[in-house]
């Protein structure tokens, strides 16, 4: 597979799997929490899906498109692990969570979400939803939705 089809694959694996955690919490009160901003792409197809919750972004840098830039009160700029901490020391109780985090070495990158994994469950309600582009520990997998290959975009229950 070249690495373009590759890439559309994972894009319409995201957007069908963030529909459908979508639809699937939307009796589950909480916030939304989206780690790892990038372009900013993955928070803009949020906000459109999910217009009536408070939407968290989480990255080291903001150097998202213009039109994709958070409010500054909803931004948490640094390392993954103290702003998830920040999170939980404030409360947080989300009802859905989108991990995209990733350098783009597998070892690594799973390495980092094992390590994430308990700090993100603090911040999760019982019962909301993960989608996540690498596995995740601690939480229950789940099945996606059909139109997604098994393993390409995972799905965990908190």
């Amino acid at each position: 597979m070249s690495r373009l089809d590759s890439m559309l694959r994972r894009f319409t694996a995201q957007r069908d799997g963030l529909n459908w955690a979508a639809e699937t919490i939307a009796e589950l009160d909480g916030d939304v929490l989206d780690m790892g901003l990038g372009n900013g792409r993955t928070y803009d197809h949020l906000r459109e899906i999910l217009p009536g919750r408070r939407i968290w972004v989480m990255d080291r840098v903001l150097q998202c498109h213009p039109s994709c830039v958070p409010p500054e009160k909803d931004f948490l700029q640094g390392e993954a692990e103290p702003m998830l901490r920040k999170l939980a020391d404030h409360g947080q109780s989300l009802a859905l969570a989108h991990y995209d985090f990733g350098m783009g070495i597998k070892v690594d990158d799973v390495a980092e979400a094992a390590r994430l994994s308990p700090l993100i469950a603090a911040v999760m309600k019982p019962g909301a939803l993960l989608v996540s582009g690498q596995p995740l520990v601690g939480f229950r997998q789940i099945k996606g939705p059909e139109t997604i290959a098994p393993d390409r975009y995972l799905f965990y229950r908190a």
